[in-house]
């Protein structure tokens, strides 16, 4: 049998949302946890990720008690405008139904920041710049997970099953061996680049189709946003000076926007990427680490909260009933929810972005989308201001 310095129930490899919130959860219910996340708590506590929650995310937070964590996030109806979408510079809305108010615009260091802040008040055990993270015998009955910590030493934790949720380049899902698992993706071919700005977003979140592309701003707080605009692969962020950031996002709204100081520009391709299956032997995948979906469905978190708790609840049932059915069906579960939502995220992408700029997939596709997104907003009439 392998030494281990330290024993838990169940170790979880990364401290993003979904490591969080399974931590909790799993605190929640009595059975013990350790978070490992490589990170100092200050870089991940300011790491900027998407910053809306759906109604079920919400509601899965407050279901378990969390709902302090999505305090202060802005409710998906604030505001006389709501959300508006501007197509060729005329702002519209989005026909709502019961469960879209339920939702909120949190920025991701928010939820992360609180779900460290309550797992460490009630006595979690979160474990900051665990580095030269190794799975072991995640084949066995009895898995260790190898790090070394703060100091440099070397650890050893044995766990009873292990939580990858480390993200899409972490080392978790490498732990699997190769041929069992299987990479399904897609690609949407065009890219968007993402900009960190130093200026508020007003309303909280804009999305506009115009015929040079896809645009968006969404708040990341009280004084910074994040500029979302369409551009074809090959482009650089060279190609992208603040100014010309400025002058395109004006443009694609419609009218002048508020320049401000901008930290970071990045060129990302759109895709949607589902590894399966989400477990191998004791190793569970969530979150970023299993899969990624288009940012258009603004859904990563969600997903994650999902995972987290299809996972969580699994567990108490194998540790308090030694029933291992949510354990053997985890995978197949999330799986299915996962899939729902890419499917709606590809319609959603392609239809944002097949409605402006024709020259991606034609002026056919580009009418059919005009005509989806008519039947998701309100009619021009009812927009005021």
């Amino acid at each position: 049998m392998t030494k281990t310095d330290e024993n838990t129930t169940v170790a979880i490899v990364g401290g993003g949302v979904a490591g969080l919130a399974l931590g909790n959860f799993l605190l929640r219910s009595g059975i013990g946890c350790t978070v490992l996340e490589k990170h100092g708590r200050e870089h991940v506590e300011n790491r900027q990720r998407a910053g809306s929650l759906d109604a079920r995310g919400v509601r899965v937070l407050r279901d378990w008690g969390l709902g302090e964590v999505v305090e202060g996030g802005i409710g998906h109806d604030s505001g006389d405008a709501g959300m508006p979408l501007l197509i060729d510079g005329e702002k519209r809305l989005w026909k709502q139904d019961a469960d879209d108010v339920d939702g909120a615009f949190c920025p991701q260091q928010v939820v992360v920041r609180n779900l460290i802040e309550v797992f460490l008040r009630d006595g979690g055990d979160l474990r900051f710049e665990a580095e030269d993270v190794a799975l072991e015998g995640i084949d066995t009955d009895r898995p260790v997970v190898r790090y070394r910590d703060i100091t440099g030493s070397s650890k050893a934790l044995g766990c009873d099953f292990v939580a990858g949720s480390d993200g899409y380049h972490g080392v978790s899902r490498t732990a699997v061996p190769d041929g069992a698992l299987t990479c399904h993706a897609h690609e949407f071919g065009y890219a968007w680049l993402t900009v960190m700005a130093g200026v508020p977003a007003d309303p909280p979140a804009v999305l506009a189709v115009h015929s040079r592309g896809f645009a968006a701003r969404i708040t990341r707080g009280p004084e910074a946003s994040r500029l979302y605009l369409q551009c074809p692969l090959t482009d650089t962020v060279d190609q992208w000076p603040d100014e010309r950031v400025w002058s395109e996002l004006g443009t694609r709204f419609g009218e002048p926007v508020a320049a401000g100081p901008i930290t970071s520009k990045q060129v990302v391709p759109l895709r949607g990427v589902v590894f399966t299956p989400m477990r191998h032997g004791r190793l569970y995948l969530l979150g970023d680490a299993a899969h990624l979906i288009s940012p258009m469905s603004a859904e990563g978190m969600s997903l994650a909260l999902h995972d987290a708790e299809t996972l969580a609840r699994a567990i108490v049932r194998q540790v308090e009933k030694d029933d291992p059915s949510l354990l053997d069906s985890y995978s197949d579960t999330c799986l299915g929810h996962t899939w729902e939502r890419q499917a709606a995220a590809v319609w959603m992408t392609e239809t944002m972005h097949d409605a402006g700029d024709a020259s991606y997939e034609g002026e056919f596709r580009k009418q059919i989308a005009r005509k989806n997104l008519e039947t998701m907003v309100e009619p021009a009439e009812r927009v005021s201001g």
